[in-house]
């Protein structure tokens, strides 16, 4: 059962994946939304001689996100870079309803973007803004651009400041651990390693990353902080380690350990104390994850099939969650709390979601062959595996908005989708 790989942590290289070291990934549109918005991009005053372009960036952005069709306004004679020089109604010709036009300059070693979102019917501001920060966040502001324009038009928060965790193999005996922007540009080895990674998890504030390591012969959860590159065993006991989950304070880990037989949720602070066990009952007990209500929900096949329940923090209180076939497992939940998505067992394995309030449940993959479902940070998107080599697959959460990210060279696994960058 694929579920039980978190628990058994095989080293089968179907687990992982092959690919090049620090490839960025593509990112290819395979399903966009019913209706797609029109906006008009104008390069950005000066921006060609920044080592980073903006527009660029955002134009790509917006286009992945599959709601957006940009239209691009490069052509435009002039080139309007402010509300007073825009050509409003060629570009409502062009069938654009809004448009971005902006600048940049560098005072001092500060880079200044200064735009405006346009709304070319009524000619109305719609966005006025100024960014500031070092030439070398330029693609991070440009992103964060991007999630101003998505909220403004959609009345949704976007995600294109955010990052993905992967795991990456490189040669037949090394493995990567890896984080990208997530459009898959920028992407950085965090780890490597000749024996198996696997299971990333992002801590809540983004500043850290929780995953299971072979590199002592044995499967064990480390912490690692990514600005520093300090790292330690936090859950390194008897037996197996493995599925490490982030409490919502950052203080604690959910893991799975097989020290006093079968496979068992514990609770265990950051340095390896106060170990806590928390499931008495069922063979395999795995994949646990905080819920929105307090309560911890794990997959166990007390039932006699894959389930997903969950429990107290004390470990009472255990009830099932998932009731529909005979094999759901791998729940994470959407930031704010109302969904769950998850891999259930219909004519294949894929990635389904429910409402919590309801229970009404949804399947929105059809590939057959998919795990380790993640939210981004805005809740609109999931991120998981798919494919017997493997890749990541994006999809939105009614389904309609679908992405393929290729490593240029490879295969890659088991994403996490980590918070907003600051």
């Amino acid at each position: 059962m694929r579920w039980m790989k978190q628990l058994l942590v095989s080293l089968t290289t179907s687990l992982l994946l092959a690919g090049g070291a620090h490839a960025d990934m593509v990112v290819e549109v395979v399903g966009v939304g019913s209706q797609q918005y029109p906006i008009a991009i104008a390069p950005f005053q000066n921006e060609a001689g920044l080592k980073q372009p903006v527009t660029p960036v955002i134009s790509n952005d917006l286009t992945l996100s599959g709601l957006f069709k940009v239209i691009g306004a490069g052509d435009v004679s002039p080139v309007p870079f402010s509300p007073a020089e825009i050509n409003a109604a060629a570009l409502l010709q062009r069938g654009a309803q809004t448009m971005l036009v902006g600048r940049t300059e560098m005072q001092g070693n500060e880079l200044v973007i200064r735009f405006w979102l346009i709304d070319l019917a009524s000619k109305k501001e719609l966005i006025s803004f100024e960014k500031r920060g070092s030439p070398a966040l330029a693609r991070r502001m440009a992103h964060q651009i991007a999630d101003m324009i998505y909220e403004k038009i959609t009345g949704k928060k976007g995600a294109f400041a955010s990052r993905i965790a992967y795991v990456l193999k490189t040669a037949p005996n090394r493995y990567e651990l890896q984080v990208a922007d997530a459009d898959g540009y920028g992407a950085q080895s965090v780890l490597s390693s000749k024996l198996p990674i696997m299971s990333p998890k992002w801590s809540p504030d983004g500043g850290r990353l929780a995953y299971v390591s072979f590199e002592t012969q044995k499967p064990a959860v480390y912490v690692h902080e990514l600005a520093t590159g300090k790292r330690w065993a936090a859950a390194n006991f008897k037996g197996s380690n493995s599925a490490p989950a982030w409490s919502p304070d950052g203080r604690q880990l959910a893991v799975v350990l097989t020290k006093d037989g079968g496979s068992h949720v514990y609770l265990v602070d950051l340095d390896g104390s106060n170990l806590r066990r928390l499931t008495t009952t069922g063979d395999i007990n795995t994949e646990p994850a905080f819920g929105p209500d307090g309560r911890i929900y794990f997959t166990s096949d007390r039932g006699g099939s894959p389930q997903i329940y969950r429990m107290n923090r004390d470990g009472s209180g255990v009830e099932r969650v998932t009731f529909g076939g005979a094999y759901n497992a791998g729940a994470k939940f959407s930031p704010d709390g109302k969904t769950m998505t998850y891999i259930s067992r219909e004519g294949g394995y894929r990635v389904a979601i429910m409402e919590l309030a309801t229970r009404q449940s949804m399947t929105l993959t059809d590939s057959g062959l998919d795990d380790s479902p993640t939210f981004a940070p805005n809740g609109q998107m999931i991120l998981y595996e798919t494919g017997a080599r493997g890749s990541l697959a994006v999809v939105s959460v009614d389904g309609r908005v679908k992405q393929r990210l290729k490593a240029q060279n490879g295969d890659v696994r088991q994403p996490a989708w980590g918070p907003m960058l600051p």
